[in-house]
Order: structure tokens, then C-alpha cells, then sequence
């Protein structure tokens, strides 16, 4: 029995020492103000514990706050190293056969995506005609008749597309991407500039994942992608 007391005086000396043990703790400040409502009785109402629980919920949102920040900015800063690392390996080849065949390879893995396709517009009267710089430069390249890609940007809707377009698509186009359009259920696409005398391009990136493009996504860093490539291609044109 004196043991116990010792330990209880003990405790109680070091609580009156360093009060912060019990006012840092959420969970036991909280006991302490339930048995003190109890001893109160129900006709009593304590203004104190009423504006202990608002705070505490206010502290509760505040963390969930403080938590989705966190996450955001680590998915933020997680998207804009893979976009580094994809401007990267577009810089790398040094021919453009090479460029093109690392878009459907290297490109695609880092984007973490399904397909990649370069659409190109061509005055062609015959698109047949460029079946044979598909089979040089693989399946990431395609041909289209002209005004094909702002039609394809805004859905046939009489209206000005966007540098960057992200959606969320029940069946995607089998002319984009061919076999694999049975499985694309979200896309980026990027409009392209290719510089005077040249007709506008696109650079598509379909996903398997409805979720990974949709339109309330930022699109800033597929743009700065975009614009890279962009670049890169006049490069190749010129």
C-alpha cells in the first residue's frame, strides 16, 4: 500500500512539474473532460468542453488539410520527374527514326502509359501513300486528311481547341489506335505547333486507367511535354 502511494505522490509530483505531459495528450485530455462533464451532472453545461470538441474538430480538419496538401505536392513533385525524364529520352536519339520508335518504347514506359501515337495531318490526296513511313517508323506515327485533328480536339463541336485536352472516353478511336482501342478508356492529347509551312500535329497518350486523364487534372506539365515536343519535331522538319 505505501508502495503504490509513493508511486501515485511520484506521478502527481511529476504532472504538477510538467503539465504539457497531460496537455499534449489528446486522448487523456479528452477522459478528463468526459469525467468532468459526468461529475457536473446533465444540468450542468460546461462552456469549456463545448469549445474543447469544436476544436478538436477543427484540429481534425485541419490535419485531414494538412495530409491532402502533403500528398498533393508529392504527387506534383512524383509527375514532374517523370515528365523530366521524359523530355530526356526525347533528346536523346540522335536520328528520327530512332525519336519515333522511343515514343511507343522508352517514352511510353515513363509516362506509364498504354499507347503513344504522333498524328500528323498530310495534303495527300491518297493517306495510303505514307503506309510505308508507318512501317519505317513504327505504329507511335499516323497520317490524317487535313482539319482531322482539331475535328478529333473538339469532338466535331464548332469551337477553339485546347493547347491540352484531357478526357475520360467510353470507346476510343480505332483510326488513333488501332488495335488498342478496345482497351483506352482515358487520354492526353496535345496539339502541336510544327512551325510555318507545316500543318498542325498532335501527340496522343491513351491509358487502360479511366482515372489517369481527366479533364480537372492540371495539364501543365503535359503542356511543357507538349511544347518540347514540339520543338523537337521542328528540329526533325526543318
Amino acid at each position: 500500500m505505501n508502495k503504490t502511494t509513493s508511486a501515485l505522490d511520484q506521478l502527481r509530483d511529476k504532472l504538477l512539474q510538467e503539465p504539457e505531459m497531460i496537455l499534449q495528450d489528446r486522448d487523456l485530455m479528452k477522459v478528463l473532460v468526459t469525467a468532468n462533464d459526468q461529475a457536473n451532472g446533465q444540468n450542468v453545461i460546461d462552456l469549456r468542453s463545448i469549445a474543447m470538441e469544436r476544436l478538436e474538430e477543427r484540429f481534425d480538419r485541419l490535419e485531414d488539410t494538412h495530409q491532402s496538401v502533403i500528398a498533393a505536392a508529392y504527387e506534383n513533385l512524383s509527375g514532374t520527374k517523370q515528365i523530366q525524364r521524359a523530355v530526356l529520352a526525347l533528346l536523346e536519339p540522335l536520328d528520327f527514326t530512332e525519336f519515333l520508335r522511343s515514343l511507343g518504347g522508352e517514352v511510353a514506359d515513363i509516362l506509364k502509359v498504354d499507347a503513344i501515337k504522333l498524328c500528323l495531318e498530310s495534303p495527300a490526296s491518297d493517306l495510303s501513300a505514307q503506309k510505308h513511313l508507318i512501317d519505317e517508323y513504327g505504329d507511335s506515327l499516323g497520317f490524317y486528311r487535313p482539319g482531322a485533328i482539331e475535328e478529333y480536339l473538339t469532338e466535331g463541336r464548332n469551337m477553339s481547341s485546347r493547347a491540352v485536352t484531357l478526357r475520360q472516353i467510353a470507346r476510343a478511336s480505332d483510326t488513333l489506335y488501332g488495335e488498342k482501342a478496345a482497351w483506352i478508356r482515358s487520354e492526353a492529347l496535345m496539339r502541336l505547333d510544327l512551325g510555318a509551312g507545316n500543318l498542325p500535329g498532335l501527340l496522343a497518350l491513351g491509358s487502360e486507367d479511366p482515372h489517369q486523364f481527366h479533364p480537372n487534372q492540371g495539364s501543365d506539365l503535359l503542356a511543357f511535354l507538349g511544347a518540347v515536343f514540339e520543338r523537337a519535331m521542328r528540329r526533325w522538319l526543318g
